[in-house]
């Protein structure tokens, strides 16, 4: 990811952005609830045939959850997760038959 990227992918929700292939990533991870936003220069991107496995990685512990379709450009995971600072999270996210993509968080 080359440095521009970072600066022009703010977070929308207050959460941590990635950007893969011009496509933006916004994880908002909670205690009850993972959700990731998918947006393409700043346009929501449909995630109804879209699905995603995150794993949230911290140093005692390794979730994997599964993120399904949610209202407009969101995959959602209901449950309870350890969320802490520099937690690393990785989600592999698959637009209908297409190969999936991993994108890689690390929670703040």
């Amino acid at each position: 990811v080359c440095s521009s990227d970072l600066h022009d992918a703010k977070p929308q929700h207050g959460g941590v952005v990635s950007v893969i292939k011009d496509i933006s990533y916004e994880l908002v991870a909670k205690a009850d609830s993972l959700t990731l936003y998918v947006t393409d220069h700043d346009q929501p991107v449909d995630t109804r045939n879209a699905s995603a496995t995150i794993t949230l990685l911290s140093a005692s512990d390794k979730t994997e959850a599964k993120l399904l379709p949610a209202e407009g450009n969101q995959l959602r995971a209901q449950g309870v997760f350890n969320i802490q600072a520099g937690t690393k999270a990785v989600a592999i996210v698959k637009f209908g038959d297409k190969p999936g993509q991993s994108v890689r968080f690390v929670l703040k």
